[in-house]
């Protein structure tokens, strides 16, 4: 049974198109497969070895994650979700571990940007003229640390002392630079607001803060660790702490200890590559990521291809229905019938997949580097290639081969022999029960599932697109033969008057629809998933330009990559109105019972009242006022108030950036959440729970824009709008990747069919030319039948695509999708192009012989 028999070597001898065709297939099921594989396991070890914690042995910080909690008992699931800013723990819990048995020291650490101030614009001596030294940098950003980490960074003074409070350490560097010496005063912005510093002493960076500053291309200062914390914004409080160990106690002792002595404070000890994901958080959003892409993406991707794959496996056997019928009348067994299509799967499958791992590695490599390079992923961060996810790839195509070639091969084996060659003449008009059964029940899982998205919001609505996909999909494929026969009855009219190969085209589709349906659900499948993943980000990328266009009714906006100080708005001379905008984001919890979920939402943090906000940027509040928004008062959009069943006087349950809890009261309801932000809230309200305490954005009524390119870059509305929406490339990137994948894989299928169906029909075209058709008419006639293919696989593939997204997006944006017309043309001359091509070069082959 495992060895393949005579009939399936011949079968690939005399046969070869047939079995190329299932090969490709294979090959290409495989190689995304493999992809996605890499990608979850990725995912699920990826890590970040230590860099400026290299030398620290145990690390304390707060757990980086919030949860979600549903069900109880043994149904009680625990969701992890990444929170959107650096977690902090009690700076005092440094005196505890420094206590615990082994420790050697234990130091609070801190990490904050700071910006090089302008000389004069510091508190204290500060003024023009006073000797206050301007420090010169790129971008004028600098990482701040206090000092007490040098002892496990390994940074060392070169001249000068400690700083204390009121001084600073600069690194040698940036004080060659700005030929500051020990002595003199320098302007910094911090989130405490500006300050003139006295130059402590120099030092030179050690190799973990020298790792990390060429990494960031930053310069470096540090102050003294009292000071360090409310420097940040965020007194008392501290990124994590540092413990060293006593000569002779290893790692694990410490960490045991230190846990010990650390019990109930809610800091997690932290030894090993663990302690990378303390100085990088970015590891857990990049966790998620992957996971989205080897998970979702991937569960959906490894559906495709194995739908797509079965399909071109069972079209390969249905071909031979004739020869399998000789097979029976000739006294061949059924049981010889299910070998030889067993064998023929394992002569093909495992040597198609493991040649499809190979390209699988190098996709999974590229789609992973580019992420990388986008910032999505931590460069410290490596591909994880094992044995898993290529033995689940060859896997996955044996089974998909062995099954799809047992559903097809399980009629032509159990007919009897006096019937065989006589079912075998004629098509079968209707598939069979069971399909049918089964493929109305996805079409009624689909209309219902659209009802359900059309009568949704938010993450309800956009929850259920996949399944309207999914179900539509299943239906066409499930009853392929019927919706093939009416649609070449409804589009084969007008063939009817495009001469004798318009004619004998549409004749053709009407009788053979099997044939006709094989060739358009891989059509069907690359524009349904191709069009939905394109023109979801086409529609929201559409709806946040406009909504960013009319909501902000500045006349300037000021923006700068390092930040903006906290007094921006009081440096702004001779205008009319100034708010400054802190943008981060909160998690909101949605859902309810067993679909309750922590939803990343952007917020801004506004310096000034609402009524001042109003001056600048218009919201288009729906209820309630800003006039109210204050400590412990919110405005939302209308989008997330729908996701989280609240409006107006009624309390918003929230994780600030750093995972604090509050439950701010919600005093308005807008409309442009998704240009804007989601959520909006007073400045005060984020102080201490963010680790940059600088403005990202200033909007400015009045004056003019010179006096206020001192600040940053100056733009106005509709420029800022345009330099959002490059913010947004990774996300246009990665829904463009994932359609590219799907829609090439479903596109190379179509071919793929398309050219094994027209191999197969050589003998049908010779017959054409014996009986006096020209070569002309019957290439003719086959252009035809692509037009018709591609037609149909177009408009049930765009139908399907509309049924999902224009639920969707109402629910989610309460517009229409945003189609642009050259993108849609693209798509649909794509697969005009691809199936004429797939048709025409074959069939000139096929036809040399008879001209």
């Amino acid at each position: 049974m495992t060895r393949p028999n005579g009939l399936a070597r011949a079968a690939v001898r005399f046969r070869p198109a047939s079995f190329a065709g299932t090969f490709v297939a294979l090959v290409m099921s495989a190689l995304t497969v493999t992809a996605c594989g890499i990608l979850l396991e990725t995912g699920v070890r990826a890590s970040v070895p230590p860099v400026r914690y290299a030398d620290a042995p145990v690390v304390a910080a707060a757990d980086p994650y919030a949860y979600v909690v549903t069900g109880s008992g043994e149904d009680r699931e625990e969701e992890a979700v990444p929170l959107p800013d650096t977690a902090r723990v009690d700076a005092g819990l440094a005196a505890r571990a420094a206590e615990a048995p082994g420790v050697a020291a234990a130091v609070p650490d801190f990490t904050f940007p700071v910006r090089a101030a302008d000389a004069g614009t510091g508190s204290g001596s500060g003024g023009a003229g006073s000797g206050v030294r301007e420090l010169l940098v790129a971008e004028r950003a600098f990482t701040a640390h206090g000092w007490g980490s040098h002892v496990f960074t390994g940074s060392a003074l070169t001249t000068g002392s400690a700083p204390r409070t009121g001084e600073v350490v600069l690194d040698a560097g940036t004080a060659r630079t700005a030929k500051a010496a020990v002595g003199d005063t320098v302007a910094l912005d911090t989130a405490a607001g500006p300050r003139d510093f006295r130059v402590a002493g120099v030092a030179e960076a050690g190799p973990a803060e020298g790792a990390r500053s060429a990494g960031a291309a930053q310069a470096l200062v540090w102050f003294s660790d009292a000071e360090a914390a409310a420097l940040a914004g965020h007194p008392g409080r501290a990124d994590a702490v540092a413990v060293l160990a006593k000569p002779g106690v290893g790692a694990d002792a410490l960490a045991v200890s230190v846990e010990q002595a650390l019990a109930g404070s809610g800091a997690k000890v932290r030894t090993g590559d663990d302690r990378g994901a303390v100085e990088d958080p970015g590891l857990g959003y990049a966790k998620e990521t992957l996971f989205g892409l080897g998970g979702s993406f991937g569960g959906i991707a490894t559906i495709v291809a194995v739908f797509t794959a079965a399909g071109t496996v069972a079209l390969s056997v249905s071909q031979r229905a004739r020869e399998f019928a000789l097979l029976r009348a000739v006294g061949a067994t059924p049981r010889q019938i299910r070998r030889a299509v067993a064998s023929e799967a394992l002569l093909a499958a495992p040597l198609a997949g493991s040649v499809g791992c190979l390209p699988g590695v190098g996709l999974a490599h590229w789609w992973f580097g580019q992420l990388q390079d986008r910032g999505a992923i931590p460069e410290a961060v490596r591909v994880h290639v094992s044995w898993v996810p290529l033995l689940v790839a060859v896997a996955v195509g044996l089974l998909t081969a062995l099954g799809a070639g047992w559903a097809a091969g399980r009629r032509p084996a159990r007919i009897k022999p006096g019937q065989a060659l006589s079912e075998a003449s004629m098509e079968r008009l209707r598939p069979g029960p069971i399909r049918t059964v089964l493929g109305i029940g996805a079409l009624v899982g689909g209309a219902f599932l659209t009802g359900v998205s059309a009568n949704a919001t938010g993450d309800d609505a956009a929850g259920s697109a996949l399944g309207v996909v999914m179900c539509f999909m299943l239906a066409v494929a499930l009853l392929g033969p019927l919706v093939a026969r009416l649609c070449a009855g409804l589009f084969g009219l007008p063939l009817r008057g495009a001469g004798p190969a318009g004619e004998l085209a549409a004749a053709n589709s009407r009788t053979n629809a099997r044939r006709l349906a094989s060739a358009i659900t891989p059509i069907v499948l690359a524009m349904a998933f191709a069009s939905t993943l394109v023109f979801m980000h086409t529609s929201e990328s559409h709806i946040a330009d406009e909504q960013v266009r009319a909501g902000i009714t500045a006349d300037h906006v000021v923006t700068d990559p390092s930040g903006l100080p906290v007094d921006a708005a009081a440096r702004a001379p001779g205008v009319d109105a100034a708010v400054g905008l802190l943008n981060t984001q909160v998690l909101v919890p949605v859902g309810s019972g067993e679909f309750s979920s922590l939803q990343g939402a952007a917020a801004q943090g506004v310096t000034g009242t609402g009524a001042e906000l109003a001056k600048v940027q218009d919201l288009d509040v729906r209820e309630g006022s800003l006039d109210r928004l204050g400590e412990g008062r919110v405005a939302i959009d209308r989008t997330l108030a729908n996701s989280a069943d609240v409006g107006v006087g009624d309390r918003l349950p929230l994780h600030l950036p750093d995972g604090t809890e509050t439950s701010p009261e919600v005093v308005a309801v807008y409309g442009r959440g998704l240009g804007l932000a989601a959520v909006t809230l007073d400045r005060a309200s984020l102080a201490g729970h963010v680790s940059s305490g600088f403005d990202s954005v200033l909007l400015v009524r009045g004056g003019s824009a010179t006096s206020l390119t001192a600040l940053g870059e100056v733009t106005d509305a509709s420029g800022f709008a345009t330099e959002r929406s490059l913010d947004a490339k990774l996300g246009a990137w990665s829904n463009n990747t994932m359609a590219g994948v799907l829609g090439g894989f479903a596109a190379i299928a179509a071919v793929n069919t398309l050219v094994m169906t027209v191999l197969d029909r050589r003998r049908e075209l010779g017959t054409l030319r014996l009986v006096g058709s020209t070569r002309r008419q019957v290439l003719g006639m086959l252009r035809w039948e692509s037009l018709l293919v591609s037609t149909v696989g177009v408009v049930l593939g765009s139908a399907i695509a509309a049924a999902t997204l224009v639920p969707m997006m109402r629910g989610t944006t309460g517009a229409s999708p945003y189609v642009p017309p050259l993108l849609y043309g693209s798509f649909v001359a794509a697969a005009g192009g691809l199936a004429l091509l797939a048709v025409t070069l074959p069939a000139r082959a096929a036809l040399r012989r008879w001209s």
